[in-house]
C-alpha cells in the first residue's frame, strides 16, 4: 500500500475505472490503481471531485490537507471504524497514571536508545568526536529507569534530546549547521526539515490510530491539548529518529540537497523549505517508509517502516483492549 503526495497548486483529482487520476495543470496525468492507495496527502490548493471523495470514503482512504509550507489543516476520513467500547476503555486507561508511567518509558527509553544508536553510526562515518555527548545521553536515559511520574520522564528524556541534537549539529555539513531543536517556527534548514518530516508522520500515525477504532487525541504519555492528537505524539516519539531525522541526516549528508532550496521570513525569522525542496524530502521519506527493517522483536520476517507503524498501532489497540500495556514493545534499532 502506498501514500500519494500532491504538491502542484491547481492540481485535480478525480476518479475513472479502477484508477484515480492525478491531472497536472499542463496537462499531464498520473494514474494511480485504487487498491494500492492507502492515503493521499495534499499540500496546497489541490481540487477533488466529489466521487474522488466518495470513493476515498468508501475505501477508507484519508485524505490530510497542508498548506505550502506544511501547515496543517485537517482531514477527510471514513468513521466506519469507530468502535465505542474500545474508545471507553481507551479513556479509562488514559487515566491509569501507574499505566501511563509503564507506557512513558518504555517509549522513552526505546526512544532514547535509537538516538545514541544512530549517533554511533554518525560517529563512524564522519570520523567526529561525539562520546561527551552519548556519555551524558546515557546518564539520562539510566535516570528514566527511576522515574516514578511522567514529568520525571519527560524532564530527562529534553536532556538527552538536548544532547542529541548537539552531538547532530556537530556532524553535519557546514552549511546546515545548527544551534540545538527548535520549533514554531523553525530558525534553519535542518530544523525546517524536520519539522515537516515530524507533521507529516504524525498524522500518518493518526490515520492508523483512527483506521482502528481509536481515537488520537486521548493519548498516555502527553499532557491533553485542545484539538492535539495526543496519542500519534506518543507513538511518533519511538520513529522521531528512526526514519525523519535518518532521512534528513541522509539527504544533508549525501548532498541530496541544497541549503539554497531554504529561506528566511525576515518578519518572523522562519526559515522555509522551498516548493522544489519539499519534493524532495518528500521523495525520500516517502522511500524511506516503504524500505524494510527488521527491527520489531515480535516479527520473525522484515516489513516496511509503514507497515511497521501498522504493527505497532496495532500492538497499542491490543493494549487497549487487554487493559494494560505489558505486551507493548516499541522499535529498537541495532
Amino acid at each position: 500500500m502506498s501514500c500519494l503526495y500532491i504538491t502542484e497548486n491547481g492540481s485535480k483529482v478525480a476518479v475513472k475505472g479502477g484508477h484515480f487520476i492525478v491531472e497536472c495543470q499542463d496537462g499531464s496525468e498520473r494514474l494511480v490503481p485504487k487498491e494500492t492507495l492507502e492515503s493521499i496527502v495534499i499540500f496546497g490548493n489541490v481540487y477533488l471531485t466529489v466521487p474522488c471523495i466518495k470513493e476515498c470514503l468508501e475505501r477508507g482512504i484519508a485524505v490530510s490537507m497542508f498548506s505550502t509550507k506544511g501547515k496543517y489543516f485537517g482531514r477527510i476520513e471514513s468513521t466506519n471504524h469507530v468502535n465505542a467500547k474500545r474508545l471507553k476503555q481507551q479513556v479509562y486507561l488514559s487515566d491509569q497514571e501507574e499505566m501511563r508511567v509503564q507506557f512513558s518509558k518504555k517509549i522513552i527509553l526505546n526512544k532514547i536508545h535509537n538516538q545514541r544508536v544512530l549517533l554511533t553510526r554518525y560517529q563512524r562515518s564522519t570520523g567526529k568526536n561525539i562520546q561527551e555527548n552519548i556519555q551524558a545521553i546515557k546518564i539520562h536515559e539510566n535516570k528514566i529507569s527511576h522515574c516514578t511520574n511522567i514529568e520525571q520522564i519527560m524532564g530527562y528524556e529534553g536532556n538527552a534530546a538536548r544532547q542529541y541534537f548537539a552531538a547532530l549539529s556537530k556532524m553535519i555539513k557546514e552549511d546546515f549547521k545548527f544551534s540545538g531543536r527548535n520549533k514554531r517556527p523553525p530558525r534553519d534548514a535542518f530544523n525546517s526539515m524536520i519539522s515537516l518530516g515530524y507533521t507529516i508522520l504524525m498524522y500518518e500515525i493518526m490515520g492508523e490510530i483512527e483506521n482502528r477504532g481509536i481515537t488520537p487525541y486521548i493519548g498516555f504519555m502527553h499532557k491533553d491539548i485542545e484539538r492535539h492528537p495526543t496519542l500519534a505524539s506518543d507513538l511518533l516519539e519511538e520513529w522521531r529518529a528512526v526514519i525523519v531525522d535518518a532521512t534528513v541526516m541522509s539527504m544533508i549528508q549525501g548532498n541530496e540537497i541544497s541549503i539554497n532550496e531554504f529561506s528566511k521570513d525576515e518578519e518572523t525569522g522562519a526559515v522555509i523549505i522551498s516548493k522544489n525542496g519539499v519534493n524532495l524530502f518528500i521523495k525520500k521519506l516517502e522511500k524511506k517508509l516503504q524500505s524494510n527493517m527488521n527491527y520489531l522483536e515480535y516479527l520473525e520476517h522484515p516489513v516496511s517502516f509503514r507497515r511497521a507503524i501498522w504493527w505497532q498501532v496495532s500492538k497499542i489497540v491490543k493494549c487497549i483492549d487487554n487493559g494494560n500495556f505489558d505486551d507493548y514493545m516499541p522499535i529498537r534499532i541495532r
